[in-house]
């Protein structure tokens, strides 16, 4: 049967105004509706990490976002109010090698009047009553502003609309985990006056025991503090008052002196929080992302990241099944990637020794450590890696196919962003103990990559005319656009990180790798593309 739509997107907030740019940049048939009255007034999330940085680059909103944030550079840390040191970001091989601060108000603001432009505005108002999967479709039933109800018929349907999510709710999908035990979260957007340095991009980590507190600028002006602490009273739901959040940070910082003006709009909060995932984020032809699919404690800043992650690993998968270039295998792998992904994030998150709430004995054991590692190059790096979410893989999902000898890169890994010699600059000879061109001919390696296609990357010393024309002959039997790309590492650090030189790497459209094989075994490219690639659609010349 036709459908009303191809693709309905729940909720507007960063998660499915993502999706929706994502689904809208394929030319597929998006609404998207959302309950509130409009974009979101409330500061909220207020970080993106280099990885989420580079999904919203792949969507063509990358630079869009970093243009109107703060970039994060360094951050000085306090402990009872002594100083521990400084840390400095900025060394990752990526377009994207800091975190980004900007608000989750602006970030819905920039996403809507980009999908505007895409020629689809958020129906706001818009409430979502009841949700009914069939085989080939789905039925939705919504409320519209002036109180009138309406059916509609989408052929997918992706909830994006939070941990109270009534998509999931109407599924019948349980919501599992627990709620944080002796742990909130005060928030506040303030302007300090204390005898720091205010610079844009440069932070402030406040320990003490049972407290952590972390004080960043804001594009929108002032800092935005959170502050994790101990939950002496559960029962106090009330946002917390200018005094509460100055005396909390004032004795975590040992400055007594301190002033805090709140900023516009006021942004004071109180909150506590669950770890929950859903327990699958897929019925049929429904589909849930963001904090719908999972949500946690705010340690670390992360949950608006995966929720993009998640975005931007779904939206790719349901274009090609949607379109009939691959199996609906490619569905259930978002699935498995992302409840793994929340999992790991959780777990680890849960030992993030910056924001543990820890008594005065392990405080002070937490400080002497910090005081001796912050000045360590090697614990920065490791930091840095860490935070940035570059080592969160899908090595465990059904599409990771490493059939090669073991190596730096594995199948599921994201591909390194390090410099590459593309084109006819990769195919020239090399140079003894260089590669094989200038260097300010290089890019860098997601350059090569596109959203809209797999690509198959092959290093060009090791692939001759034939071997060439063999991978292109097998790419053009799937139903998906694949690209052979021969490349030339631009040094030998970079070609380590890339894999073995003789070596064949398939790469998703989100950048991860699918299959990693010899260059010999060209065999295994094509079963790859027959296990997963095939679809319904006619296989591309």
């Amino acid at each position: 049967m036709g459908q009303d739509v191809d693709v309905l997107v729940v909720g507007a907030g960063p998660v499915g105004l993502t999706m929706a740019i994502a689904l809208r940049r394929a030319d597929l048939r998006v609404r998207i509706v959302d309950r509130a009255p409009g974009t979101n007034r409330e500061p909220r999330a207020d970080v993106l990490f280099p990885r989420a940085g580079e999904a919203l680059a792949a969507l063509g909103v990358g630079e869009l976002i970093r243009t109107n944030a703060f970039e994060m550079r360094s951050a000085r840390f306090f402990s009872d109010g002594r100083p521990l040191g400084r840390c400095t970001v900025g060394r990752l091989a990526s377009r994207y090698p800091t975190a980004m601060t900007i608000e989750q108000n602006e970030i819905e603001r920039l996403l809507a009047e980009e999908l505007a432009g895409l020629g689809t505005r958020v129906e706001w108002r818009t409430t979502v009553m009841d949700v009914r999967p069939d085989t080939d479709h789905v039925s939705v039933s919504t409320r519209s502003p002036d109180g009138g109800t309406q059916t509609l018929t989408a052929s997918w349907v992706v909830g994006c609309d939070g941990p109270r999510s009534t998509v999931r709710e109407r599924l019948g999908i349980a919501y599992e985990g627990r709620p944080r035990r002796n742990m909130q979260v005060v928030q506040g957007n303030v302007v300090p006056t204390w005898p720091l340095t205010d610079e844009p991009g440069h932070g402030y980590f406040f320990l003490a025991p049972y407290r952590s507190i972390i004080a960043f600028p804001t594009p929108s002006g002032g800092y935005r503090v959170f502050c994790v602490r101990d939950d002496p009273d559960p029962t106090d739901g009330a946002a917390p008052t200018l005094e509460e959040l100055r005396g909390l940070v004032a004795g975590a910082s040992g400055i007594a002196d301190l002033k805090l003006t709140l900023t516009e709009p006021v942004w004071l909060s109180r909150a506590r929080f669950a770890d929950r995932i859903a327990a699958s984020l897929r019925r049929g032809r429904v589909l849930l992302a963001g904090d719908a699919a999972h949500s946690w404690a705010p340690i670390g800043g992360h949950g608006m990241n995966v929720g993009i992650l998640g975005a931007h690993n779904l939206a790719w998968k349901l274009i090609a099944v949607h379109r009939g270039e691959a199996s609906e295998a490619l569905l259930d792998s978002y699935d498995a990637e992302q409840r793994r992904l929340a999992r790991h994030v959780i777990r680890d998150m849960r030992m993030n020794v910056l924001e543990m709430l820890l008594p005065r004995w392990a405080h002070r054991l937490r400080a002497g450590v910090l005081r001796v590692s912050i000045p360590s190059e090697k614990f920065q790096r490791r930091s840095e890696w860490m935070m940035s979410d570059f080592g969160r893989h899908h090595r465990r999902s059904p599409l990771s196919w490493q059939r090669s000898r073991r190596g730096r890169l594995r199948a599921g890994d994201r591909l390194p962003d390090v410099r590459v010699l593309a084109g006819a600059t990769a195919l020239t000879p090399a140079r003894p103990g260089g590669a094989g061109g200038p260097r300010d001919a290089s890019v860098r390696a997601h350059e090569l990559l596109g959203y809209d296609r797999w690509s198959v990357l092959v290093n060009a010393a090791h692939a001759d005319a034939a071997t060439l024309a063999q991978l292109r002959d097998a790419c053009a039997r799937a139903a998906a656009p694949m690209l052979v790309v021969p490349y030339s590492p631009a040094g030998r650090a970079d070609g380590r990180l890339l894999g073995r030189p003789d070596d064949v790497v398939v790469v998703r459209p989100d950048g991860h790798v699918g299959l990693v094989a010899r260059l010999d075994r060209i065999d295994l490219v094509r079963d790859y593309i027959a296990t997963f690639l095939r679809g319904s659609a006619r296989p591309r010349s």
